[in-house]
């Protein structure tokens, strides 16, 4: 097949794997050629085996997230002229597919006389990644508590990522050694938390809100056995009259005992994040060295899992909620710093090296 990928741009001062990530917001003229080009490209695809079947399924599919990701930035007015179209174009995707389906279910069942029965059968499933099982986890246990569940983009504006979330201009957090902005797009970046969903849902709807989100979060840190340049967060807030620190203690440890066991262990200590007043650090105790101390955990026997507080007033007048009248909490915290202590994991770095040794271990495990 033919590829036509959609144009891209460098993020400035990344690496080339983060180049590969963010595709060029295009104009509305390029997308409904692009559309076109792909409905085109439908037609004149012949799928003959499975692995032509295999191809088509994952070269579409990639296109048409592509499409989406970029449908998501577009003026409100531009999206209704162009969601037919995208639909159009999901259709006619869907229905090649099926169609290429039925067609090789016939020609299989036409060889099936040839087929020797008495061979044994070769079965060779895959598995979920580990911290997909635990991000699933994640959610279920948030649902149980009383959490929505809440998805946003991963690139973000300064007010979303930043200003809103009450961190200060000079904040280091806003330069290139921690973040990674998009060239010829300096208002734009890779997200660097997941707390840019509490800002949109903040803004669209009122109190009182409960929700929690989770995905990949991009910071220019350097990679070792504690951190990488990407993760994974789960971050969530709980707006509502009469909200306070008892309320987030009191749902961490319920999270923490339906998540490690009844009989574990939290420890609270006061910290500082610009969007929380006043802040604090959750910490669970270390499972790797038992308490003991480990590089893990800094030797101190607790490892840091989530951070959090009260939100800032400022947060909550940024998004046009009376302050008098709400209050709230918000935390977040590394998905994979949590699985390092349920797996007993010493490098964060082995969740990200497609090591099939490695990833194998996960077959039967559902956490």
């Amino acid at each position: 097949m033919v590829e036509c990928d959609l144009p891209k741009v460098e993020i400035a001062g990344s690496s080339p794997v983060f180049r590969s990530i963010i595709e060029i917001i295009m104009n509305t003229d390029d997308l409904k050629n692009k559309i076109i080009e792909l409905n085109d490209k439908i037609k004149s695809i012949d799928i003959n085996n499975l692995e032509d079947l295999n191809e088509f399924k994952t070269f579409f599919n990639l296109e048409l997230n592509k499409i989406l990701q970029i449908f998501k930035t577009l003026d409100i007015s531009i999206k209704k002229e162009l969601g037919k179209q995208i639909n159009e174009l999901k259709n006619n995707i869907d229905s090649k597919y099926k169609l290429s389906v039925d067609f090789l279910k016939n020609n299989n069942k036409k060889q099936d006389n040839n087929i020797d029965l008495s061979l044994p059968v070769n079965v060779n499933l895959g598995n979920r990644h580990p911290l997909t099982n635990l991000e699933k986890k994640f959610i279920e246990i948030f649902k149980k508590i009383g959490f929505d569940i809440v998805d946003t983009c991963e690139i973000e504006d300064d007010w979303h990522n930043f200003s809103a979330l009450n961190v200060p201009k000079d904040h280091p957090a806003r330069e290139m050694q921690d973040t990674f902005f998009i060239k010829d797009f300096k208002d734009l970046a890779l997200r660097p938390h997941t707390s840019t969903s509490q800002i949109r849902i903040l803004e669209k709807y009122q109190p009182p809100i409960k929700c929690i989100s989770t995905g990949r979060v991009y910071r220019n840190e350097t990679i070792s056995s504690r951190s990488h340049c990407y993760f994974h967060q789960i971050d969530g807030f709980y707006v509502d009259k009469n909200i306070g620190m008892l309320d987030m203690i009191y749902i961490f440890k319920s999270f923490v005992k339906l998540l490690y066991g009844s009989k574990t262990d939290i420890r609270v200590r006061p910290s500082y994040f610009p969007f929380t007043s006043p802040s604090v650090e959750i910490d669970v105790q270390c499972f790797i060295c038992n308490s003991k101390g480990c590089p893990i955990c800094k030797n101190s026997g607790y490892l840091e899992i989530f951070g959090g507080g009260v939100i800032h007033r400022n947060v909550l007048k940024n998004c046009n909620i009376d302050s008098n009248i709400y209050s709230g909490i918000a935390f977040g915290g590394g998905i994979e710093r949590t699985s390092l202590l349920i797996h007993r994991i010493k490098d964060i770095r082995m969740y990200s090296l497609n090591d099939i040794n490695f990833l194998k271990q996960f077959e039967f495990n559902n956490i």
